[in-house]
């Protein structure tokens, strides 16, 4: 490991000491303020015998770790110290009338520039459970990324038996290249962008990889007791499964709301999707070490990084000595297009639906909408070779539209009522000419750029169907809903059917979550409620889909009530 970096190691030590210090804080009621300090600075890092000059808060590979309790206040001031422009968003985090913290470029704010800082400051409100943080402006989140937990009130247990330990588990991934050169030369080009060289478990590959056995994360657990693994994607661009070996685990959570648990082998997650389990070490130390290891699922036509990244589960009561001779034993992964795997994970996921833990989920429905999220082309300009399909440049969309980042932000648009020549109000409701979504492709593929929003007043119950496209091969869409928890009512393959699907919608204890999975050749339902005024981000958690228009904004209009009105802008928010 480079001499250059703190290692993962740290990162995660750094975690422990801030979960010892918060669980040895005085009883309090009404939540204390936290303050961290981001810089964000260039650091020289070191993996696959590579080393490169990459951005990073306050130097970590993955980032420091946010550590605080349900109805805390989070001041966080981000000084930014390099060439890139930057924000950063807090995944999962509901920004109860705190929309200017939410951090999406040019959507709730202007990027920081260099030598600028921002304090993002707001409140964990009816929240807790694993999130994380990242940069949220072209892919600098490859790098800037950490874990945001949210301990439950002081006295207020889990409803799960109480860990022997909690570790955080961020899978990522390693590019060689920078990889805002990696976008910025598909971009240029219209052709899919260079994968990652490596998957990484808390910022090290793992043995797997050339060059890598040192940069290895281990996890050491005694006998006989139980663990909470917070597990993290990171990853720009893949959806994961991870298992490890001779161990099952028990779900217990899912983007930060409990779930009725259950026991598998393996975990399904999408980039930005986080998950606790419990994992319960055997009774006695076993006579061999484990990888826990994870490498993706995918169906799509592009190139991707297909290796796997492994680290090791080892059992502390076992000598140093005696460890090096014992069997090393490796999991059984699905195959990277098995399907009916991942689609067997996703619809076991529940709500814990418990009286004091309720899945509130909407009953009646105000308004509806009808979605097609896939991928699409572009014409490529003239006197340039591209790289896309039959000459064209690759480009995504909802509804047919890619949506095209303003030069202002739309909530500083919306909040001034200077939306004119910003964004329009005309974003489709339904797909603006029907085909046969998950069947061959139209004779069109092209899609039309621009920057339209839903307009909706404050508590609407919304329906959503997001149908995923074959235009450029069936895959699946982690789409991401800022601002909102949504309960993900209905699932399936195929074209969805508006006369028989929604009886067999779930009302009752339907999984809750800030990211959907829409399945490869299939289409998902949410519900959620308008309860939170501003202008919200929703977009596929795939960063090259992002960059290609696969986004499209909600603006949610002030309620009647003081309470449920969108404050002013802090003095020090960012302009373009």
């Amino acid at each position: 490991m480079s001499a250059l970096l703190p290692s993962s190691n740290v990162s995660i030590g750094a975690f422990l000491v801030a979960l010892s210090v918060l669980l040895a804080l005085p009883e309090i009621s009404a939540g204390i303020t936290r303050h961290y300090k981001f810089n964000i600075r260039l650091q020289n890092v070191t993996r696959l015998c590579h080393t490169k000059s990459m951005v990073t808060v306050n130097g970590q590979f993955p980032g420091p770790p946010i550590v605080v309790r349900e109805d805390d206040q989070v001041v966080v001031k981000v000084v930014n110290h390099v060439q890139n422009n930057i924000t950063i968003h807090w995944h999962g985090i509901r920004q109860l009338r705190s929309g200017w913290a939410d951090g999406p470029a040019y959507i709730t704010q202007c990027p920081i520039q260099t030598g600028q800082s921002y304090v993002y400051n707001f409140t964990i409100v009816g929240q807790r459970g694993t999130l994380w943080w990242h940069a949220h402006h072209s892919w600098l989140r490859a790098t800037v990324y950490g874990p945001f937990i949210i301990l439950p009130k002081r006295g207020v247990p889990y409803p799960f038996p109480e860990p022997y330990k909690e570790v955080p588990i961020l899978f990522g991934e390693w590019f060689n290249e920078d990889p805002e050169a990696v976008i910025a030369q598909a971009l240029q080009t219209g052709g899919g962008p260079n994968v990652s060289e490596a998957y990484t478990i808390n910022g090290l590959p793992g043995p797997l990889y050339n060059c890598s056995a040192q940069d290895t994360f281990k996890l050491k657990v005694k006998p006989g007791k139980t663990y909470l693994l917070r597990l993290i994607n990171a990853a720009l661009n893949d959806d994961l499964f991870f298992s490890i070996a001779n161990h099952s685990m028990t779900v217990v959570e899912t983007d930060a709301s409990y779930a009725k648990p259950f026991e598998t082998d393996t975990i399904l997650m999408g980039p930005g999707e986080t998950t606790n389990v419990l994992l319960r070490t055997k009774p006695t130390s076993p006579n061999a070490t484990f990888f826990m290891a994870a490498r993706p699922y995918n169906t799509g036509l592009g190139t991707i990084d297909n290796t796997t990244v492994a680290g090791l589960l080892e059992y502390t009561s076992t000598s140093p000595t005696s460890m090096k001779n014992l069997p090393l034993l490796k999991p059984t992964l699905p195959a990277i297009n098995d399907t009916a795997a991942a689609a067997n994970f996703s619809t076991k996921l529940r709500s814990l639906a418990t009286l004091q833990f309720p899945a509130n989920v909407p009953q009646t429905v105000d308004r509806r909408f009808y979605f097609t999220v896939g991928l699409g082309t572009r014409p490529c300009p003239k006197n340039q070779t591209c790289q896309g399909p039959n000459g064209t440049k690759f480009a995504a969309s909802v509804n047919n539209v890619s949506f095209a980042l303003p030069s202002m932000a739309l909530l500083q648009a919306h909040y001034l009522g200077q939306s004119n020549g910003v964004y329009t109000t005309d974003f489709p409701n339904n797909p603006p000419f029907p085909f046969n979504y998950t069947g061959g492709p139209p004779n069109d593929t092209f899609v039309i750029n621009g920057t339209k929003v839903v307009v909706l007043l404050f508590n609407t119950n919304v329906e959503l169907v997001m149908q995923g496209t074959s235009i450029q091969g069936a895959e699946s869409h982690p789409l991401h809903l800022h601002g909102h928890n949504f309960y993900i009512v209905g699932q399936g393959f195929g074209n969805y059917d508006p006369v028989n699907d929604p009886a067999k919608f779930n009302l009752v204890d339907p999984v809750e979550r800030n990211t959907a999975g829409v399945p490869s050749g299939g289409w998902v339902a949410i519900r959620f409620r308008t309860d939170n005024p501003g202008v919200w981000f929703m977009h596929c958690h795939f960063d090259v889909h992002l960059s290609w228009g696969l986004t499209m904004a909600w603006v949610v209009n002030d309620g009647a009530l003081p309470g449920q009105k969108l404050p002013p802008p802090p003095s020090d928010l960012p302009k373009c």
